[in-house]
Parts: C-alpha cells; sequence; structure tokens
C-alpha cells in the first residue's frame, strides 16, 4: 500500500532569496488555517532587505510552536506573482514540477492527518517546534503525474464552489446591511404606494430620546424590551468527561460568531451535561452577542439555524418571531461599532448581558417589520451555507483518498 510513498525531502529545496534592491513591497504573513494573509507586523524601521522574497508556486512555512498549535502552517503562493515575508519563515519550492504537482503537495498538506504527524513529531519545550530534517523525512505518495492532475482538478473544482458560495453570502449580507439602512435609518422603507417613506412626505414625528425625528407611529425601546427573553450560558466542567463524551447538543463559543448563520459548531455537550449545568437549550432563530473574546470578537453575533447552548460570554437574544429576530440581528451588524464603543467607554472594557439588554433601538411599526426581507435573505444564506457544508465534507472525502490513490471521487456526481 506504501510502496509509492516518498519523503518529502526528495522533492523540494529550500529558497533563500532576499529583498536586497527593495523592489518588492508586498508584504505577507502566514496564517494558522495555512494561508498567506496582509502582514500586521509593525515594520517602521525595520531592514526591509532582509526579509524573503516568496515567488509563484513556492511554499512558506513555520515550524515554531507546531505541537502548542497543533498545526504546522503552511501555504503555496498562488495569487500573485511574488512578495516578501519575514525571515523567519523557511521557503521551500518543487525541485521538478513534472514530477510532483505544487497543488497536489498543497493539498497532502492541508490533510488532518499531515497535522498530527507534524505534531507529533514536534519537539518538547514551549514553543513545541518541528525540526526541519524531521519534516523532510515525512513520506507521500507521489502518483504520476496526470493523477495528480486530476486529484488537483476535482479538488479545485470543489474548491470553487465554495468561494463563488462565499462570495454569494457575502453579496447578500451586504444587500441586506444596505437595506436596513436605507429602510431603519434613512427611514426610505415602502410606504402602501411603493414609494420611499420619507422622502415621499411619510409623516415624521420629533423624539425626545434621541432628539431626532422618526416615522409616526415608531417608537424607542432597549433590547430588553424588544425581546422575547435573554438568556447566557455557561460552560460545563471540563474535568467531567460525561460533559463531553457525546455529541447531544451543540456547543457553542464566541469564537464561532462571525456575523453569519451558525448551522455547525466546534463541540457538543451531553444530556447529563445539560441536565446538571446552567446552560439553556436555545431555539432556532435565535440571536447570539459575543460580550467578549479574543481580537475583534467581542460585537460578533450569530443567528441559530440549529437547536444550540453557549458558553457564558455568548448573549443570546430570543425573540416572539422570525420578523423580530432578523431585524434584531441585522441592527446588530450595522451598529457593532457604536454598540462595542458602550462598553469601552464604561467601567469595563467588556459587554455584559446587561448592557446589551439596555441598548435603545428605534423600533419600526408592526406593519413595516412585517414587510422586510430578512427572513428571505437569511434562508437563502442558510442554503448556501448548507451546501458548502456538503462540499467540505467531498472535499475531506478526497484529501482523505490521497492516501490510497487507487480511487478519484468525481465531485459531479454530487449536486454542488
Amino acid at each position: 500500500m506504501r510502496s509509492n510513498y516518498r519523503p518529502i525531502g526528495n522533492y523540494i529545496q529550500l529558497v533563500d532569496e532576499r529583498n536586497k534592491e527593495l523592489e518588492i513591497s508586498t508584504l505577507l504573513g502566514l496564517s494558522i488555517s495555512k494561508e498567506f494573509i496582509p502582514s500586521v507586523a509593525n515594520t517602521v524601521g525595520t531592514n526591509m532587505r532582509n526579509y524573503k522574497i516568496i515567488r509563484k508556486n513556492q511554499f512558506a512555512c513555520s515550524i515554531m510552536q507546531v505541537r502548542r498549535d497543533g498545526k504546522m502552517p503552511v501555504a503555496l503562493l498562488e495569487d500573485i506573482e511574488e512578495a516578501i515575508i519575514s525571515q523567519a519563515y523557511p521557503v521551500f519550492e518543487i525541485i521538478d514540477t513534472e514530477v510532483l504537482l505544487p497543488q497536489y503537495l498543497m493539498m497532502w498538506f492541508t490533510r488532518s492527518e499531515f497535522d498530527r504527524q507534524a505534531t507529533f513529531h514536534a519537539v518538547g519545550g514551549v514553543r513545541g517546534s518541528l525540526e526541519w530534517e524531521d519534516f523532510l523525512a515525512f513520506e507521500l505518495p507521489v502518483p504520476s503525474i496526470e493523477q495528480q492532475r486530476e486529484i488537483v482538478r476535482e479538488y479545485n473544482v470543489i474548491k470553487n464552489r465554495i468561494a463563488l458560495n462565499q462570495q454569494l453570502n457575502k453579496k447578500l449580507e451586504e444587500t441586506a446591511q444596505a437595506l436596513y439602512r436605507h429602510w431603519f435609518v434613512d427611514f426610505e422603507f415602502p410606504n402602501e404606494e411603493g414609494e420611499p417613506y420619507k422622502s415621499s412626505g411619510g409623516k415624521m414625528g420629533y423624539n425626545v430620546e434621541l432628539d431626532n425625528e422618526i416615522p409616526e407611529g415608531w417608537e424607542v425601546k432597549t433590547i430588553g424590551d424588544f425581546a422575547l427573553k435573554m438568556k447566557s450560558g455557561s460552560t460545563p466542567n471540563r474535568g467531567r468527561e460525561e460533559y463531553w463524551s457525546s455529541n447531544d447538543h451543540p456547543w457553542i463559543k464566541t469564537g464561532e460568531l462571525n456575523n453569519s448563520v451558525l448551522i455547525e459548531v466546534e463541540e457538543y455537550i451531553s444530556d447529563l451535561a445539560l441536565g446538571d449545568c446552567s446552560v439553556t437549550l436555545l431555539p432556532i432563530n435565535t440571536v447570539l452577542v459575543a460580550m467578549y473574546g479574543q481580537g475583534n470578537t467581542k460585537g460578533q453575533v450569530g443567528y441559530l439555524k440549529i437547536p444550540a447552548t453557549t458558553n457564558q460570554a455568548c448573549c443570546a437574544i430570543i425573540c416572539d418571531n422570525e420578523y423580530k429576530s432578523t431585524f434584531i440581528y441585522y441592527y446588530l451588524r450595522v451598529n457593532r461599532d457604536e454598540i462595542v464603543s458602550v462598553a469601552i467607554g464604561g467601567a469595563q472594557p467588556n459587554l455584559s448581558k446587561d448592557i446589551i439588554e439596555n441598548l435603545k433601538m428605534v423600533v419600526p411599526s408592526e406593519e413595516t417589520i412585517l414587510k422586510h426581507p430578512f427572513i428571505k435573505i437569511m434562508n437563502r444564506k442558510e442554503k448556501i451555507m448548507r451546501k458548502s457544508q456538503l462540499l467540505a465534507k467531498l472535499q475531506l472525502i478526497l484529501l482523505s483518498k490521497m492516501s490510497t490513490v487507487e480511487e478519484i471521487i468525481k465531485p459531479e456526481s454530487v449536486e454542488i
């Protein structure tokens, strides 16, 4: 079965080209998700001549902290011709691309089995680094170049469809936010004749709390008054294995709130944990808000399309119908910066359930709420995400088949 496995070191060579002439200014970083990203490093006063040049179809990797992260960051430069990266990253290329395709090798690096192998070989200590010699000794199957091309082609069919779905959902999100601002900030929702309300002479009334005019019949309420109820979660005792040993109920952390529909999670808790601990099983159409978390997590939102529980850093907003829950989701999306600034200006830098509960918002008339298009948009986003979820599973199957390469999965047999 492993007769066609060969060490990676047989096919790659290190490249150490420096930016001596300062001809290249595009600076990239390397993410743990195995992608190149725009660098956020402060380069003021830095000698950019020491930075390494990476060119199209070359790889960069990090062999530091592999054990800590449980992954070896490695990425293939494909979208641009050249860039520069930190001198801390080894850069390498394939010696003969008629023997091994860069895209095929990158697929191998994407496999979870590769990360497990890298983590296992990472040496001890705080950083848990991987020795370069150990990396070179890792083996992979190398089928004929024709078969590699076919595997890469099939993988890219799936990858490109997922990317297209992400673009579709991005457009839907942009459309929804633009509609929210048009209807509920500019007050240009359609009147009974289908004309924009405010510019068509719709009646406006002065609101003392806002010191501004709002449409007649609208009012200002707190989120707590607008919602049916609000909840926060908790984390079952990690020391109790029986709380985490069965996948009975999804359990969501703030890091999973990425301003989108939620249809899958990273962790689950058991029926026992649900009964013993102060966690609540939240219904579909609950809106979640991150009260605190790493980086820019605070203020991120999620819209549940599965029943789920959460940790204590999530605030759950439950409404009595989808019109209200999708409306409040987009209120939170559009006003995130302002909402987060409330916490920054307070005694402590995090949001809390009380802060969110007492946020004041302009609430449209019932008639106007029942007209908005957000339910249709949210359902469309969910449908697209579920298709991408199936495609992602197909990707994993195709990656797992690389260890045998006798079988090639045909993505055409699956609706994509």
